[in-house]
């Protein structure tokens, strides 16, 4: 027999009942929403305000448009190379080299941490030389790159290779070292192998540090594509810009500027939602 609510018919009363949780998810779902497109204004804020005194600066002619080119121009110059196909097959380069140089990169400074973080030994001989390499900066290592292996895609992928390795190298590192030696006590207590304490206690209280290392070296490998392409090369969009400082064509290097810097944002970008979704229980504070 159906409860009767006080006040109204008893034929209505169940179609008037709410769920208490659907009720408690529908006012959260607006909000949200609304919070969220309020931040993007906010983010836009800012650079929107900058390209409209840049543009009003520009074609008052208040700043040389050799020096410093309108967006109008800017984007004129990025739809020409687009519609003709070229920027897309220097991107293509572009990409395919960094995403070479950082997945050898990264793997070998991956292994190389986990193998000093896990053992004395190999800390004791191997970081010390790596600490040393590690402060030479790119510009000093890419001619003797170059000496090494030429002007072809071997001396490119090896730059990238060699500044990606180190930040998944330090952060593997201290995320090891960083791990509470009380979880080596439980793998003990619960009478784990080498490969399972690693694999179920050691990685997942190191991953935080590791997936930060592994965003810092995407980004590192991004900037060493930069020095590498603008080095030597014939293609890619470093190349497009070098050729466009060549032939003073200031709106066509911005374009190069520009897509190295939206390419490298939307891979930061990538690399914080894979952040959230395996770092989901972590508890940390969002401002």
């Amino acid at each position: 027999m159906a409860e009767s609510v006080p006040g109204v018919p008893a034929g209505k009363s169940r179609a008037k009942r709410v769920r208490p949780e659907a009720a408690a998810r529908r006012p959260a779902a607006g909000p949200g929403w609304r919070a969220q497109l309020a931040d993007w204004g906010q983010a836009a804020a800012l650079p929107a305000a900058v390209l409209a005194v840049w543009q009003i600066a520009g074609g008052a002619g208040w700043v040389s448009a050799e020096f410093l080119p309108t967006p109008a121009s800017i984007a004129a110059s990025f739809f020409r190379l687009a519609a003709s196909g070229e920027l897309l097959r220097h991107l293509e380069i572009s990409v395919w080299r960094a995403l070479l140089g950082f997945a050898a990169g990264s793997a070998l400074g991956l292994l190389l941490g986990l193998l000093t973080g896990l053992f004395r030994s190999a800390a004791y001989l191997l970081d010390p030389a790596l600490q040393v390499l590690r402060l030479i900066p790119h510009l000093a290592v890419a001619p003797l790159i170059i000496l090494w292996f030429g002007f072809g895609e071997v001396s490119k992928v090896a730059i990238i290779m060699s500044g990606s390795f180190f930040p998944i190298y330090i952060h593997t590192f201290a995320g090891i070292r960083g791990v509470e030696n009380k979880l080596y006590e439980v793998g003990r207590v619960l009478a784990f192998g080498p490969w399972q304490r690693l694999r179920r206690l050691v990685l997942p209280a190191a991953l935080p540090n590791i997936l930060l290392g592994l965003r810092l070296s995407m980004a590192v490998a991004w900037i060493g594509l930069v020095v590498a392409e603008l080095i030597g090369s014939r293609s890619g969009v470093g190349f497009l810009i070098n050729e466009a400082k060549q032939n003073s064509d200031t709106a066509v290097i911005f374009v190069g500027i520009l897509i190295f810097a939206v390419v490298g944002k939307l891979i930061d970008t990538l690399f914080r939602f894979l952040e959230k979704r395996l770092l989901f229980w972590r508890d940390s504070y969002r401002g």
